[in-house]
């Protein structure tokens, strides 16, 4: 069933709304970086959603839900904790709904992503205390559930625990994927952070789709399948544990972990080969694809989701002084890439065994997530409920 969209109430004159656009994405086909005896890779197109990334799918998912169990009234206060394009999302929601709406970031946020958050009218709080993990993710969630028990009336999206999350992606993306791609469809390469696309995707093709190979991609210094964790550069990709979202790994047939500069070479390949401009996360899932691509052969075809737009990223991954300063090749030929891409390996075949699951998490930094009875809640989620 594909994606309808859900009318906003108001003095329309019966138009859509800017919400009414999210979803619906369309999907292309590559035509330069593959070869006659390779499967054929498909990239969907999520930048085009209203706020430029796949994270508005969730992000009205969940406010649509809150609207509707009355636990976000008119005027209310969203809170969230975001590295990027999910706070995006929701300050756009914000804009459009009347919500005020905080995002807590961190000092890695790029100019772009600042300027996106205070154009539609956020406002933004910078943390700048490193979590035991040497990131800030758990620094921010604190925080940001802090002040939702602070602040009357608010609400918290909470994409790092809410169930939600995963299931916008079920019951959307997923459904809308495997609609566009077809019978030929071989596999579904997913990047994780908060595991809500690859949660979600894994298991609507598990159900519906069982011959799908489900591949997870995650950043070399990430810890969402196990391993040390350390700096990476990737944005939008990672955690130091296994998000809840994720909650069944025996969904995935495999995990890759790819590194900042195949990541980004293959972004720079692709804008140049292509003409299609993608942030860091796509280009992981790109590298893992064009492996796969020459397993799966001709007649099949491999599915990514581009995330988001390079355009995001025009000042660090397609800026020259950014790579060389960051030590990184500028090599953006489709050669190059080939041959990163033959090199991967998959991190596990064994996805179950790499689990680094957290579940005294939720409760340790306070989410309105932390299952009471030692089961994971899936209520929307405000103080007291």
């Amino acid at each position: 069933m594909a994606h309808v969209p859900h009318p906003c109430p108001g003095p329309n004159g019966g138009l859509p709304t800017v919400l009414d656009t999210v979803g619906a994405t369309p999907m292309i086909g590559l035509r330069h970086l593959t070869g006659s005896s390779d499967a054929s890779v498909v990239v969907k197109l999520e930048r085009c959603n209203p706020g430029g990334s796949i994270k508005d799918r969730p992000a009205w998912y969940i406010v649509r839900r809150a609207e509707e169990e009355g636990l976000l009234r008119p005027g209310g206060t969203v809170i969230e904790s975001s590295s990027g394009n999910f706070g995006i999302s929701l300050a756009m929601i914000g804009a459009a709904r009347g919500y005020r709406v905080i995002v807590i970031v961190d000092p890695k946020v790029t100019a772009t992503n600042l300027a996106m958050l205070q154009a539609f009218g956020a406002e933004v709080i910078v943390v700048h205390e490193q979590d035991d993990t040497g990131s800030y993710h758990k620094t921010r969630i604190a925080l940001a559930n802090q002040l939702h028990r602070e602040i009357a009336g608010s609400f918290r999206p909470d994409q790092c625990f809410n169930p939600l999350n995963a299931l916008a992606h079920y019951h959307e993306t997923a459904v809308e994927l495997v609609d566009q791609t077809g019978p030929g469809l071989a596999a579904v390469v997913a990047t994780v952070s908060t595991g809500g696309q690859l949660g979600g995707i894994s298991r609507y093709l598990r159900e519906h789709a069982p011959d799908v190979h489900v591949v997870g991609v995650d950043a070399i210094g990430s810890a969402v399948f196990g391993g040390d964790s350390h700096s990476y550069l990737i944005p939008g990709v990672g955690l130091g544990w296994t998000p809840s979202n994720l909650d069944d790994l025996s969904r995935l047939d495999s995990v890759y972990k790819v590194s900042d500069e195949d990541a980004f070479v293959a972004c720079r390949v692709l804008a140049r080969s292509e003409g299609i401009l993608v942030g860091g996360s796509t280009g992981a899932a790109l590298c893992v694809a064009l492996r796969l691509a020459r397993q799966h052969g001709s007649g099949r075809a491999v599915a990514i989701l581009a995330a988001d737009s390079g355009e995001r990223y025009l000042h660090t991954i397609y800026n020259d002084d950014w790579m060389k300063e960051q030590g990184l090749t500028l090599d953006a030929s489709p050669d190059e890439l080939h041959r990163r891409a033959d090199r991967l390996v998959p991190h596990s075949t064994e996805p179950v065994q790499t689990a680094n699951y957290r579940p005294e998490l939720a409760r340790e930094l306070g989410s309105p997530h932390a299952p009471a009875d030692g089961h994971r809640s899936t209520a929307v989620g405000r103080p007291g409920s």
